[in-house]
């Protein structure tokens, strides 16, 4: 298990890409991988899902005879299991590779450690943990999905330091569901941060808002960062008895990459919305208040029983007003179209609803340096909150991040790994 002096920079070069294959990999795993031989890279991989081929597979093949004595760097341990392709591990001992050097374990329970059981198993050196962090993130939002069958949500919201997301309904420059509003130039969070907030969407497979954003803001909710993706961003609205305007920018550029989820599906204007290339489908909807749900820290969850299926999330007693749809199964619905990851958007109630239902993984929480008082203004999260401090939502693993003037906050509520 001992490191050597080089292990981290090589490490470094197969996160890189494996970073390659955000928005290219999903609903699968980011993965790189390097062949060194004699300190000199001989081989690379990164897997795309168009690709077929795995990232260990792809470095092996350039590699050709040199894999044989070398050492494969990867930031995923191989696969143990017959998939779209065959074991990698196998490939990897078939290669006559003499060690590998993974980051992290498989989080998929078909393979967690069996892969590098099997390399061990046929004498070759293994070690696990360079660079461990920085592969357990990339690889959040799989993990997330590939453990419960639900994506990974990440709440963000763009807000000043006195908590509000937009100055009062009807006031100029009011993008209020975005958090971006500004009193005299329509936007709170700067262009830096504005800018990052693509590479969020990038990295999602989704996005999700409520239908009043759109009502208000009329935005597009695409992905503008330039860089290729191999689904086009889903972008969710809920709009639980169809309000969305047929004119509105989001019903023009649809081509089945916006899903409606309602909670009543009129049919006259259920067809309408369709013949713009607009999917609806009906959720179930909440069909009484529930009581907030304490720290999300503390919700249950079913351990796997070995029998390969996957676990479910045990329902939190989360809240939201009656007649709206249950939010946890709009995750759920969305965990069936393989959507890994949900970039949620919304304004306050929605921030509020997501939060009390205990849907929302982490958040990434954008601060300018402006104070927004005096009544009317639009908070963060509007609704029946948490009543003690004992009670609040904790926020963990808390990083900060700069972008010009402002400043994010971006931390767990719960780790997808555990």
């Amino acid at each position: 298990m001992a490191f050597a002096p080089n292990d981290e920079s090589f490490m470094q070069r197969a996160l890189e890409l494996a970073r390659e294959g955000v928005a290219l990999a999903s609903p699968n795993p980011r993965v790189g991988a390097v062949v060194v031989r004699h300190g000199n890279i001989v081989g690379r991989g990164s897997y795309t899902y168009d690709g077929v081929k795995h990232a260990e597979v792809l470095a092996l093949e350039p590699a050709g005879a040199e894999a044989r004595g070398s050492t494969l760097y990867l930031n995923l341990e191989p696969c143990s299991h017959q998939g779209r392709t065959g074991p990698c591990a196998e490939a990897v001992i078939a290669a006559g590779v003499k060690r590998v050097v993974a980051a992290m374990r498989d989080p998929n329970p078909l393979v967690h450690g069996k892969g590098l059981e099997m390399l061990r198993a046929a004498g070759i050196e293994v070690v696990e943990g360079v660079c461990e962090a920085e592969a357990r993130k990339l690889n959040e939002s799989f993990a997330k999905y590939i453990r419960y069958k639900t994506p990974l949500v990440t709440l963000k919201a763009g807000m000043t330091l006195d908590g509000k997301i937009a100055p009062p309904p009807g006031e100029s420059g009011n993008p209020s569901a975005l958090g971006a509003g500004d009193v005299s130039a329509g936007w709170i969070t700067s262009e830096e941060a504005r800018a990052h907030l693509q590479e969020l969407r990038h990295a999602s497979d989704a996005i999700l808002v409520g239908v009043g954003t759109v009502v208000a803001d009329d935005p597009l909710l695409t992905d503008r960062s330039g860089r290729l993706r191999r689904r086009p961003l889903m972008r969710v609205i809920l709009d639980s008895r169809l309000r969305l305007p047929l004119d509105s920018r989001v019903v023009k550029t649809a081509n089945q990459d916006v899903l409606i989820l309602c909670s009543m599906a009129e049919e006259k204007r259920k067809q309408a919305l369709e013949a713009h290339g607009v999917r609806v489908e009906q959720v179930a909807m909440v069909s009484a208040d529930r009581p907030m749900a304490s720290n999300v820290r503390r919700m249950p969850v079913r351990r796997r029983t070995g029998t390969g299926a996957p676990i479910k999330p045990a329902p939190s007693p989360g809240i939201a007003p009656a007649g709206r749809p249950d939010m946890q199964k709009v995750v759920e619905r969305l965990g069936e179209l393989e959507i890994t990851s949900v970039l949620s958007e919304g304004g306050a109630l929605l921030n509020w609803a997501a939060l009390a239902a205990g849907i929302v993984d982490k958040v990434f929480l954008y601060y300018a340096p402006k104070i927004l008082a005096g009544t009317g203004s639009v908070p963060f999260a509007s609704g029946e909150g948490f009543r003690r401090l004992n009670e609040a939502a904790k926020v963990n693993s808390v990083t900060l991040h700069r972008f010009g003037e402002d400043f994010a906050v971006e931390g767990y509520l719960r780790d997808p790994y555990e």
